[in-house]
């Protein structure tokens, strides 16, 4: 126990984003996208099993998941360091496990560079917001940004619905009900289903995964809540096709009918390696206007990137047109610039 706290100390102090815990090599930690080796040599699996005991013994929960379905997520907090949000699981017969660092305290959204424009959507009252990305790229961190938002401007009631909870957020003018999947509650759908009558103004949602989900999530948005989910997706085209494909085929239609109505803005982020050492944020921001709900409607998604970038007036900028601003303001390279690129050939004849 005495290393494992080290291993936690020791990844918050350096401002670690994940701690990985892996038989065969050393306990390292990731800092700005590189990973760093923090224990003097490889841990054996008898070592890794006893660490990854330790978590479960810090979290208070028992092991009867991991050791049923070979894979675990949960959360746990060490008073005055930090909260932890844990991915335990099987690999070569050993445990592993990959140890997420979440600060007590929400981030400052300035110091972040996410846009005024994201935070802005803290002021809607109903619809569906997404926030969506590939794992890793900060989802989770910015819809925590919002939400204290909501939580510190407007009177009321705020419900997530989280796999594990990651931020904690304390009563400000609105009350926050944090439900944590499988100790909470079951699942997402019943979560949800349930958070409907408990007279909420705000949902979070943190995972949307399958078309049940979405479709009641649709419905609550529809009712007169906002409602904020997280998808796996890149970008907004992505995001409305996998929402629809979720469907069979004989109901894609309605999907993409009641989709345009109720969604509201799509969110697309990743975190590039900065030319310092860092790593930047590029965002993608969608509104749904009505040209865009009518290529909702008509199935003509492809479209949509040409309406991003011709609704900059209102508030919209596509991946690439983020990027190119990341470049020219010399926060990135060239080349990670056309790496990270949608388009990569037509963003390489817009560097100079």
């Amino acid at each position: 126990m005495a290393d494992l706290l080290y291993y936690l100390k020791r990844a918050v102090n350096d401002q670690a984003s994940d701690l990985f815990i892996i038989a065969g090599g050393p306990v390292s930690e990731k800092l700005e996208k590189r990973l760093s080796f923090i224990s003097e040599g490889r841990v054996l699996p008898d070592e890794t099993e006893e660490l990854i005991r330790g978590l479960y013994e810090m979290a208070h929960r028992p092991m009867d998941h991991y050791q049923e379905m070979g894979d675990d997520d949960f959360s746990f907090s060490v008073p005055g360091l930090a909260r932890f949000r844990v991915n335990a699981y099987r690999q070569r017969g050993s445990l592993a496990a990959v140890v997420r660092i979440v600060s007590f305290d929400i981030p400052d959204w300035e110091k972040l560079h996410i846009p005024k424009a994201i935070m802005d959507l803290a002021d809607m009252t109903h619809g569906m917001v997404l926030v969506t990305g590939t794992a890793g790229s900060g989802k989770s961190t910015t819809q925590a940004c919002v939400i204290d938002r909501i939580n510190r401007t407007r009177e009321a009631h705020i419900i997530t619905l989280e796999d594990p909870i990651e931020y904690l957020h304390r009563n400000q003018r609105s009350i926050v009900s944090q439900r944590e999947i499988s100790i909470d509650t079951e699942d997402y759908l019943s979560a949800l289903r349930a958070c409907l009558r408990q007279a909420p103004d705000v949902i979070l949602l943190g995972e949307m995964r399958d078309h049940e989900t979405i479709h009641t999530a649709m419905t609550a948005a529809e009712t007169g809540h906002l409602l904020i989910a997280t998808l796996h997706t890149k970008g907004a085209v992505n995001t409305i096709d996998r929402i629809v494909d979720a469907f069979p085929s004989t109901q894609q239609g309605q999907i993409r009918a009641q989709l345009s109505m109720v969604l509201r803005t799509v969110v697309s982020q990743q975190l590039l390696p900065g030319a310092n050492g860092d790593v930047v944020p590029a965002y993608e921001i969608m509104h749904m206007n009505s040209a865009i709900r009518n290529l909702v409607r008509d199935c003509k998604t492809e479209q949509i990137g040409n309406a991003i970038t011709a609704g900059s007036a209102e508030g919209m900028i596509s991946m690439d047109q983020s990027i190119l601003n990341l470049y020219k303001n010399r926060q990135i390279s060239k080349e990670v610039a056309l790496e990270y690129a949608d388009n990569p050939d037509q963003l390489k004849r817009r560097l100079v």
